[in-house]
């Protein structure tokens, strides 16, 4: 089996949160064991095909409820009486640990915490309904309590709830609107501590033409509240083609569906970028877009995203995604395609079995991903790919390198899924999807796909530490800087690419390294020569033109979404907000998020300079969770 190499920081992150503890605290795993724990727990799902009819014979003989509880004895047993396909599921569980062990692909959190354990709840995308009454409201905060719990995000569309002050018949009253419910969801959200492991994080979305659009965009300005939610306005292209106009736009009752008043849609717009200038919140999503590219619009509109924005889903679905590093994928400075191929293929193999052994918190959401089987592959170590290609971020050739790379990956993710499809059928909403259109084929092809999507491209904040390498599509934070952890204990980062070079060229000194982990780049610094600067631009270095171009690039190939944070200077001004706002809706994104620095407080990041010069990140890296 792969031997595992990791760094300070992963072994800290994984002792504090993934290990296994006993009742007083103590770890009883070690990595090594938890990829085993993994691999096989997620290896196992193959028996559910290698012995269809001997589990559909089992299921005939035994009560369905005894059967629930006593399939994981019954299905091993089974696999222990056949050697043949004993031996293929340890193959499998031995593939899956050796692409876990070097760090080639790590799936998101809840599978490294809870597979093979009891709780035994693997996805990390949630969306759950909330309708106009308070059993809707109160079942869907239950449900978020036990999502929570167990270590994943949820997502939540408040446009369907009465605005305030509206009538309430039944009790001749008056509602006080969504944003005292979502208030209720942040509280319950902040007493639950997910089992020490990690707070909760919820999406918290409203339509632009709800009639208390401007409360909600101006809430976190104005409050110190809504903490454990991420914010954004659902922007249709109504909306967006009256800014484009300034003309007014009409604000709708959603209890009544009737016009509530008009109003100016650039005044809305200004309202939007002045409060994310300020504080990074709300985001945007372009909901009408996210709906184009509904692989499953007969079953129903997607009107909500996961916390972190990258994984749109209907309500009550689920999703669980993982990540390829590509950063390992990189040979003597060129992308080694085969690798990356072979890794994409096991990696969906993987991803389609997680749905099987998850352990879903509601009735519901088993069935709507029965459905679907929707998973969401992405890729984190972007940035240290460009590096090591010696390509600089900020470059039409890094945009060209995006694309071309993630298009490899769309046409092996649907290779893979095509062939897991062959083996195990299609998944059952098929015939309702967009892939079963008689006039129109997707990409000029019937694609008979195990998995209606195949493409997430997220934050990966916790599982990029293990891998020790850049989050997510983002470029490099700084080349030295400081991670607050939830406990309050600091893991010190240093770019090991940049240390690297500087040995090589006899340019690295103690005092400069201290000198830049203060400043944080190093494009100012005239001893060190162009080519390195140019090669290790930092996340505020990136215009926001090349921030935009390059989550672009990838959406074009991404059946899901992207997680992105358009990084702002200091200096940057409210105009420069909204080009970046503009560009990325005429660039065909899903969604955006901007963080200017120094524009908060609260930090998970920073700089180690004096207080002065510290740089809050919490907005850059708020979906990193």
């Amino acid at each position: 089996m792969a031997k595992i190499k990791l760094s300070n920081n992963a072994l800290q992150i994984l002792e504090k949160r993934y290990l296994r503890k006993d009742p007083e605290g103590k770890v009883t795993e070690k990595p090594e064991d938890l990829f085993l724990r993994v691999a096989s727990n997620i290896a196992i799902a193959d028996a559910k095909y290698l012995l269809k009819g001997e589990i559909e014979q089992l299921q005939q003989e035994l009560n369905k409820e005894y059967y629930e509880l006593a399939k994981e004895r019954a299905v091993q047993n089974l696999i222990n009486k056949n050697k043949k396909i004993k031996d293929k599921i340890k193959k499998t569980g031995k593939e899956f640990y050796d692409m876990m062990a070097r760090l080639d692909f790590l799936p998101n959190s809840p599978t490294l915490f809870n597979a093979g354990r009891k709780l035994q709840q693997l996805a990390a995308c949630f969306v759950l309904p909330v309708e106009d009454d308070l059993d809707s409201i109160f079942k869907a905060l239950h449900y978020a309590a036990k999502i929570s719990k167990s270590g994943s995000g949820t997502g939540f569309n408040f446009s369907r709830l009465r605005p305030k002050n509206d009538v309430i018949a039944s009790v001749t009253g008056f509602s006080s609107g969504p944003l005292s419910f979502m208030k209720i969801f942040d509280a319950v959200t902040e007493q639950i501590k997910l089992g020490g492991l990690r707070r909760g994080a919820h999406m918290g979305i409203l339509r632009v033409d709800h009639p208390d659009i401007e409360e909600f965009v101006t809430i976190k300005a104005r409050e110190k509240v809504l903490e454990n939610f991420n914010i954004s306005v659902s922007i249709t292209d109504k909306f967006m083609h009256a800014v484009e106009k300034n003309k007014d736009y009409s604000l709708i009752n959603p209890r009544t569906g009737e016009k509530a008043k008009e109003e100016n849609a650039n005044r809305i717009f200004e309202m939007i970028c002045q409060t994310s200038w300020k504080t990074g919140d709300p985001g945007l999503l372009f909901i009408d877009r996210i709906n184009e590219n509904n692989p499953t619009p007969r079953l129903g509109m997607l009107e909500s995203t996961d916390s972190c924005g990258e994984q749109p889903l209907l309500p009550y679905e689920s999703a669980n995604l993982g990540s390829i590093n590509l950063s390992n994928m990189i040979d003597s400075g060129k992308i080694n395609f085969k690798k990356l191929e072979k890794t994409v293929h096991l990696a969906i193999h993987f991803l389609d079995n997680v749905i099987d052994m998850c352990n879903y918190p509601t009735p519901e959401t088993k069935d709507v991903v029965g459905k679907n089987r929707k998973i969401g592959l992405g890729i984190m170590g972007f940035a240290e790919m460009l590096v090591k290609m010696k390509i600089p971020y900020n470059s039409d050739k890094a945009v060209k390198a995006a694309g071309n790379l993630i298009s490899f990956i769309r046409e092996e993710a649907d290779k893979a899924s095509i062939e897991l499809a062959k083996e195990r059928g299609f998944f059952p909403g098929w015939e309702d999807s967009i892939y079963n259109k008689e006039s129109k084929s997707f990409r000029g092809k019937h694609l008979k796909l195990r998995n209606a999507t195949r493409l997430t491209l997220a934050p990966t904040g916790s599982i990029s530490i293990i891998a020790n390498t850049s989050f997510g599509i983002e470029p490099l934070f700084a080349l030295s800087f400081v991670r607050m952890l939830n406990d309050g204990s600091e893991q010190m980062n240093v770019d090991r690419n940049f240390e690297d070079i500087m040995k090589k060229r006899g340019l690295y000194r103690d005092e400069l390294m201290r000198f830049i982990a203060k400043k944080g780049s190093i494009q100012q610094i005239a001893s060190i020569p162009k080519d390195i600067r140019e090669v290790f631009a930092v996340s505020y270095d990136i215009t926001p033109e090349y921030h935009v171009k390059i989550q672009a690039a990838f959406q074009k190939h991404v059946d899901n979404a992207v997680s992105k944070t358009v990084t702002l200077p200091n200096e940057a001004s409210v105009e420069d907000v909204k080009r970046t706002y503009m560009l990325a809706y005429k660039m065909g994104c899903k969604g955006i998020s901007i963080y200017r620095f120094g524009s908060r407080d609260d930090q998970v990041l920073f700089l180690r300079g004096i207080k002065d010069n510290q740089v809050s990140l919490t907005n850059w890296l708020k979906h990193l969770r």
